[in-house]
């Protein structure tokens, strides 16, 4: 296929063409005569959700920086092309060259979020790709898999040759320079993936068999073949200032969802919640040094002509340096007109004070996430935060010019009460009463607080990963206890209550928790029409039950109880290097509601000092 893989026709009949021409800032250029390896980079989302995935701008400039590999991409065709390229029988290809998708040497695809996973299925049919790995010979594309979702790859396995435990800056040089090696000796493709198997990280699930006992319950996860490692234990950068990171990311003609220069500060996260995965899988806690965090947000503005600079982190508050970066950032750009943009920061004096010199507090809101309205359940999840420090993080935040307060809660917790509900709604009104202890004459309006409260899902590798779902209508019942003491507080006009849908939060925790028995279904749902199944307005929960009963799949099974701690997990083959004793630990710890001090305060054992690196380093000293 040459450079008019779509025509003007077809480009004129579809929305926003601009997601399949290519050619955007920064865009890597090669000649494939030049080059050993073909790597097509996929997230399995529209153009937009893409183009803002900070993960595949890593990996665009680390792979483009080896002469040998050309890196291109490819995202989800939005249903409009989809239809086309389907009737014309028109093979996905990518944006660099506009070359088929299947005549690449790899596919990496990104899984972000389970309800992505029939997309997946739509790259590689609109690839004309077979969708069962073991249904591809030698001349087919290799399909490797990576990101949080591969945390439990079971229900997509069969679909991929390849899974990539762990941070991806590791691995894959030493993967293509095994793949050169197998060309050039003219190995078969069970010969190079038994080969690749023995790289750390790597997954390949054809070598791996499972076993079943009566119950449904797992018996036994095993190697096929001797050589093939047990366990794959994740990869983690533990020098992340001297990691590779683009000073010159991609610009998309569209405006993208996060259309702005990122600042990786760290990773990792010091707080233990319970409930978030993203805590657990990617410690230890690493950050990057201040200075080189300065000379790329220099660099990358200028390369890119972005008008914002966001910090990304999951716990902002938390890197050592913050109030000599943003100082610096705000010395050096606010009044240039770049926005400064700082997620995930918790509400204290220094955090209300950045935020007022780097926002206009006029038209923006604050957004907080207590996750539980009662002292008891925030105990529970290990939140480390009491009321007290709320209210009183809202008061400055009042009194500093605020008027607007985002609040993100969570329902369906482990031993949550009916009062833990309605605690949601009681602090809600607190928080409002501490608004209008404010002098009239010094408020700004009106107090708007906001509460959004999602359902919880267990999810690998956390305390919680043991403890069980509920059914939609448990769910809603759950989510109107919280409407109705809403429409009960003194300041109810203030308030305003959303919640998630939780038909999707279900399917969410089936796909998180569920193994290789899924996989037909997935098929199923994507041959009835399932794609962006992220999407509101594509998503259809028929389709999804219907697929389930035809495959006599059990979906309580995988949400509806709570697992025996000697079960063997879908994901148990993965050493995330925090060891199972801890997640137990803390999962009686949740049950007896008591609190376990961050990292910083105390090391808890969880495991992850075996890298001797970030704050596990500091505590061993």
């Amino acid at each position: 296929m040459n450079q008019l893989a779509l025509s003007d026709e077809i480009l004129m009949t579809i929305d926003k063409p601009a997601r399949y021409i290519g050619n955007e800032w920064n865009m890597v250029k090669k000649d494939l005569k030049d080059v050993d390896i073909r790597f097509i980079m996929c997230f399995p989302d529209v153009y937009e959700i893409g183009m803002s995935h900070l993960g595949i701008q890593i990996l665009y400039d680390m792979f483009n920086k080896r002469e040998d590999v050309y890196c291109e991409r490819v995202y989800s065709p939005w249903p409009d092309l989809h239809k086309i390229m389907k009737e014309q029988k028109i093979p996905l290809f990518s944006l660099e060259t506009q070359r088929p998708v299947k005549d690449a040497d790899f596919l990496g695809i990104t899984i972000q979020y389970e309800m992505c996973y029939t997309n997946i299925l739509q790259i590689l049919d609109l690839s004309q790709i077979p969708l069962y790995a073991l249904d591809r010979g030698n001349e087919d594309t290799l399909v490797i898999g990576g990101g949080p979702c591969t945390y439990n790859p079971e229900p997509f396995a069969e679909f991929f040759d390849l899974i990539y435990i762990g941070e991806g800056e590791l691995s894959y040089d030493e993967l293509f320079d095994l793949y050169k090696k197998c060309k050039a000796d003219g190995w078969n493709r069970k010969e190079f993936l038994y080969e690749a198997s023995k790289i750390p990280g790597i997954y390949v699930p054809s070598l791996y068999k499972v076993s079943y006992k009566e119950d449904g319950t797992i018996a036994a996860f095993e190697p096929v073949r001797d050589g093939v490692p047990k366990t794959v234990k994740k990869q983690v950068v533990m020098d992340l200032s001297h990691a590779v990171y683009p000073a010159k990311p991609l610009v998309p003609f569209i405006k993208a969802t996060q259309d702005r220069v990122v600042l990786e500060i760290q990773r990792g996260c010091i707080r233990g919640c319970r409930f978030c995965q993203a805590g657990m899988i990617y410690r230890p806690n690493r950050e990057k040094d201040i200075e080189v965090l300065k000379e790329y947000a220099f660099q990358m503005l200028k390369n890119t002509g972005h008008e914002e600079i966001s910090l990304s982190s999951l716990s902002s508050s938390d890197y050592t340096d913050l109030e000599e970066l943003v100082t610096f950032l705000i010395d050096n750009f606010k009044g240039k007109g770049v926005n400064i943009s700082l997620p995930s920061l918790r509400i204290d004096a220094f955090s209300l004070d950045v935020m007022g010199k780097v926002q206009d507090i006029r038209k923006s809101s604050l957004t907080f996430a207590p996750e539980a309205g009662s002292q008891r359940m925030r105990d529970v999840i290990n939140k480390g935060l009491t009321e007290e420090v709320i209210l009183e993080g809202a008061g400055m935040a009042f009194e500093g010019g605020w008027q607007k307060v985002k609040l993100y809660f969570m329902l369906g917790l482990p031993t949550e009460t009916e009062e833990d509900m309605q605690a949601i709604a009681e602090l809600a009104n607190k928080i409002a009463v501490r608004y209008y202890e404010i002098p009239k004459e010094q408020r700004n309006g009106k107090c708007q607080i906001t509460i959004s409260t999602s359902f919880f899902v267990p999810k690998p590798f956390t305390p919680f990963q043991w403890a069980r779902m509920y059914d939609k209508d448990s769910y809603l019942a759950r989510a109107k206890v919280v409407n109705d003491a809403v429409k009960a507080q003194l300041n109810r006009k203030s308030i305003k209550y959303n919640w998630h849908e939780a038909d999707v939060t279900v399917l969410e925790g089936i796909l998180a928790r569920g193994d290789r028995r899924l996989a037909p279904a997935l098929i199923k749902i994507y041959e009835n029409g399932g794609i962006f199944d992220a999407w509101t307005e594509f998503f259809d929960n028929s389709r999804w039950i219907k697929a389930f009963e035809e495959c006599k799949i059990d979906t309580d099974f995988y949400t509806m109880r709570e697992r025996p701690l000697d079960e063997i997990f879908p994901w148990d083959f993965i050493d995330t290097g925090v060891s199972k004793e801890f997640l137990i630990r803390e999962w009686n710890n949740a049950k007896a509601g008591k609190v376990t001090p961050n990292c910083r305060m105390q090391c808890q054992g969880c495991g992850a000092m075996q890298w001797e690196g970030g704050v596990c380093f500091e505590n061993k000293n």
